[in-house]
């Protein structure tokens, strides 16, 4: 009944993105660009990101007006920790006056997956160990206008078709660590800090609700502060066990949201929205 939905998936993502590498990848092998391979997917992935920057500042802003907002929710929290009804009315009240779609996260992450997943299954296609395999089942996707009849994968030293596990070589091994260390230092910049409670009590004073409201706030500590680090870890690890082509996009999208992180963090909330909240 759904067979129209893979081949629907397909001409609007996976076939375009499949095409503008081999575009990218022509146009740097006419340029007699060493390296033609690497550049055009970096190319690819600047571009991609271009296209859904709008997304990506859209969720980043959010995130940044959540957290000015943290202490004016704490306040919430304690007026109406008796009425959850109430609470919640207050709570969408406060991101409404501060221009906030609570939903904007969930909107972000169904627009970014399909074209994620279309850039993950092209660069494996391209990947491939046996390049002529690949030629084959790139050239089924291509437009009539575009033609690919070898690809070389040498980027400055490093084969992007190897993985570091299998390469076994000590500079390969160098790609799953600063695999690692961005994706660290990304899930860093983008974390909000945790700022303490406006008005604390003593455990001994609290009631049952505090006491559980109080233990749900440590656990997504806890949880946020694991996350700090095993996310990191898995990625290196994959960059470890898969084509160095991969670490090179991973790697981009990870300079670009540090980045553009690191710019919206530097500047106050526009029009000071959550200073003027009551």
């Amino acid at each position: 009944m759904f067979s129209f939905i893979p081949k629907l998936y397909d001409v609007i993502f996976a076939q375009p993105i499949v095409n503008l590498l081999v575009i990218f990848y022509q146009v740097f092998g006419f340029l007699k660009i060493p390296g033609a391979f690497g550049f055009s997917i970096i190319s690819l992935t600047i571009f991609i990101r271009l296209i859904l920057h709008p997304f990506f500042h859209q969720q980043m802003q959010t995130a940044k007006k959540m957290q000015d907002l943290k202490p004016h929710l704490d306040r919430l929290t304690a007026k109406h920790k008796g009425d959850p009804k109430m609470l919640q009315q207050e709570q969408l009240k406060l991101y409404k006056q501060a221009g906030i779609n609570p939903a904007s996260g969930c909107l972000f992450m169904i627009v970014q997956f399909p074209v994620f997943i279309a850039l993950y299954q092209t660069l494996i296609l391209f990947l491939k160990d046996n390049s002529s395999k690949a030629i084959v089942e790139i050239s089924k996707h291509l437009y009539s206008f575009v033609k690919i009849s070898s690809i070389n994968p040498t980027f400055f030293g490093f084969n992007l078709a190897q993985t570091p596990q299998k390469a076994a070589i000590w500079y390969y091994y160098l790609i799953p660590f600063l695999t690692a260390f961005l994706q660290y230092y990304q899930v860093k910049v983008s974390t909000p800090a945790t700022q303490p409670a406006l008005a604390e009590i003593k455990k001994d004073d609290q009631n049952p609700q505090e006491k559980k409201q109080g233990e749900q706030g440590d656990f997504q500590k806890a949880m946020n502060t694991q996350m700090k680090f095993i996310f990191p870890l898995l990625i290196g690890w994959f960059s470890f066990s898969l084509p160095v082509g991969l670490s090179i996009y991973w790697n981009v999208f990870s300079l670009f949201s540090i980045i553009q992180y690191g710019r919206i963090n530097s500047n106050p909330p526009a029009g000071g929205q959550s200073s003027n909240i009551k």
